[in-house]
């Protein structure tokens, strides 16, 4: 015969408390704290509401990070845990319990669960290898609150959901009794008046990751940039989609334009902890870098600007700039650079080399003319983890000659680089069985200097399907040619 264990034998007796629900909110008061956080997790995935409810009112933790539970969102489980909270805020927790200081709202893995609840029935394993970022328990200082701290990111788009809409309501009705941190937002086509308005309750200099995707023109982000100005705790910043004025253009409108230009960039120099800088599709940028670098007061291990149009002059500065010394990724990706020199890309490679992991230069139609500028500072760039040149115009003696310069790349997992030119014919079209020669001839001439991880070789896309031919572990063609 078989005998239980007491995992299973917990497990039973937590499944017959939550068959019978009144049962198990008069037993809340002799329950060990111990058994909370696995009594909790089963109440909450289970839809329980009033055991949930009440087990929020008496949480005997200082923290519930309740968020990492909320994998299927459910409003009335989510509503259940706020009518715990105004529970413990009006003081109908029960006596003895320490009362609760934080609540996380982060979906994100969180030790307190592998902690209290341990590994049985295999849940935990889940999220063991979930690729979601680990939060450990909060440091003793960041719990010393007078009032109760919430924790919370926030994805906003035109159309609150459920949950938000809850969330945001009850958050506007209590935010004298709480502190409110918001540590990661992102804002999608949101107005700006609506973001004015958040900000109001999720001070901004709380926030640590902004990402803004909203579709303004220069001028409405304008109207945002002081509230940019007071996120001094901001690490990552992300913009994406500020288009320029097309009506009214006119000298007034110019100078106009300009003064809100020149009212972003003050922003940055507000912004000490800023290390990851990413910029896509920003009209402005052209001529503008040198006067956002400068302004920047802390190095940048993240530059990534896509989509947007740089001048020679912008390129020019790279180099000189302080905040970009210590960079470890640098993304160019689409700033066609096909008319520009390239010799101060290759200065400021030479500058990190012993830093940089990664480097992507996909679509910036590069010639083989100016490769020579930034081959020899690129071969020192020993901590290289990914590099990406595909959609650049290279030729075999040039992809050749790169490669030649790459026994440095120890470290290497991904290499992207693009077919050569010869395997083209008219129009643009693929030789199969060129590509399929010439590919394998530059992975022989790379691996007689050392074994690559993973190397890929790709056309441009093609003109029918849109699809690459890539070269793997050996050709894969678009489907026209299937």
């Amino acid at each position: 015969m078989s005998v239980q264990t007491p995992a299973t034998l917990m497990k039973l007796a937590r499944q017959a408390l939550l068959r019978n629900e009144a049962v198990a909110i008069s037993a809340l008061q002799k329950l060990p704290w111990t058994l909370f956080p696995a009594l909790f997790k089963d109440a909450f995935n289970g839809r329980h509401t009033r055991i949930v409810k009440a087990m929020v009112a008496a949480w005997p933790f200082p923290c519930l990070p309740v968020g990492a539970l909320m994998k299927t969102p459910n409003l009335e489980t989510f509503q259940a845990v706020l009518d715990g909270v105004d529970m413990q805020l009006k003081g109908e927790f029960h006596p003895g319990r320490e009362k609760l200081q934080v609540l996380d709202l982060r979906n994100v893995q969180h030790s307190f669960w592998n902690i209290w609840t341990g590994r049985e029935d295999g849940d935990c394993s889940a999220e063991t290898v979930d690729e979601r970022p680990v939060v450990k328990d909060l440091p003793r200082y960041e719990l010393r609150w007078r009032h109760l701290k919430v924790v919370t990111d926030l994805y906003l788009r035109l159309r609150l959901n459920e949950e938000q809409a809850c969330f945001l309501k009850w958050v506007q009705q209590r935010k004298d009794f709480l502190q409110i941190h918001c540590m990661n937002m992102k804002i999608w086509t949101v107005p700006v008046c609506t973001v004015k308005e958040i900000l109001d309750v999720f001070h901004p200099g709380n926030i640590e990751e902004l990402e803004l995707n909203t579709g303004w023109d220069v001028f409405t982000l304008a109207r945002f940039a002081p509230c940019l100005g007071q996120m001094r705790s901001l690490r990552k910043l992300s913009l994406a989609y500020i288009y320029k004025n097309t009506f009214g253009i006119g000298p007034r409108t110019a100078d106009r334009e300009e003064k809100c230009i020149s009212k972003v960039i003050a922003q940055f120099s507000k912004l000490h902890c800023l290390q990851h800088l990413s910029m896509n599709g920003i009209f402005f940028l052209k001529d503008h870098m040198e006067q956002i670098l400068r302004s920047l007061t802390t190095p940048l291990e993240t530059l990534s600007i896509q989509n947007c149009d740089l001048s020679q002059s912008d390129l020019n500065y790279f180099p000189w700039s302080h905040s970009l010394r210590q960079l470890k990724h640098l993304d160019l990706r689409d700033i066609t650079l096909c008319t520009s020199c390239l010799k101060p890309l290759g200065v400021l490679l030479e500058y990190v080399a012993g830093t940089l992991e990664s480097l992507d230069l996909q679509g910036c139609s590069i010639k083989d003319s100016q490769v020579t500028d930034f081959i020899p500072a690129l071969s020192k760039c020993s901590q290289l983890t990914r590099v990406n040149f595909w959609d650049n115009d290279f030729s075999m003696p040039t992809l050749k000659d790169l490669l030649h310069h790459t026994a440095n790349w120890t470290k290497m997992n991904v290499e992207q680089y693009p077919a050569p030119m010869q395997c083209y014919f008219g129009l643009g079209y693929v030789s199969e069985r060129r590509f399929a020669q010439l590919c394998l001839e530059l992975m022989d001439t790379l691996r007689a200097l050392r074994q690559p991880k993973r190397i890929l070789f790709s056309t441009d896309p093609c003109h029918e399907c849109g699809e690459r031919c890539v070269y793997d572990f050996g050709p894969r063609l678009c489907p026209c040619w299937l």
